[in-house]
């Protein structure tokens, strides 16, 4: 197959559309803004968010991640517990219909470990969601700058609509 330049420049644009646009469906989920905070070189972790929402008349669940940024990537929470905030593991996640689930700062998140290489403010990586019904969406998360205010403001980490 040949493409002449405007093809190549049209084809660009669109792919650019898609990152800006920093939205993506799949069946019934819609899934928005997926940001990560850049992290210094020596670093070997970070954290991913984004925000799930469920327009459908049945639940769904997030089964886990992945991504080729990192060795592996799981499902975590912050709970208090004896007076301390402290972060634990989650091995799914039901999004139940009606419901947005955001993953924020201080609540519920993706935790990249083992990163392959530092994440830098401005740039984006690809991650795959895997769930029940939907089957694996992939996203692309942004990489902001680490003094930029968080994408979404912290709380319970579910909202009902």
């Amino acid at each position: 197959m040949r493409f002449n330049r405007f093809s190549l420049l049209l084809i660009g644009c669109a792919l650019a559309q898609l990152v800006d646009a920093h939205e993506f469906e799949a069946g019934a989920l819609h899934i928005a803004h997926p940001w990560s905070r850049a992290m210094p070189p020596a670093v070997p972790t970070g954290a991913a968010y984004l925000e799930i929402s469920n327009h459908g008349a049945e639940n769904d669940t997030l089964l886990g991640a992945d991504s080729p940024a990192a060795d592996k990537v799981e499902i975590h929470e912050h709970v208090h517990a004896d007076g301390l905030m402290k972060m634990q593991q989650v091995d799914s996640l039901v999004i139940a219909p009606g419901e947005t689930v955001t993953f924020q700062p201080g609540a519920y998140h993706l935790m990249l470990f083992n990163l392959k290489q530092p994440l830098s403010a401005g740039e984006h990586f690809p991650l795959t969601l895997h769930f029940a019904v939907a089957g694996d969406v992939d996203v692309v998360v942004n990489v902001q700058a680490a003094d930029e205010p968080a994408t979404h403001d912290a709380g319970s980490g579910h909202a009902h609509h």
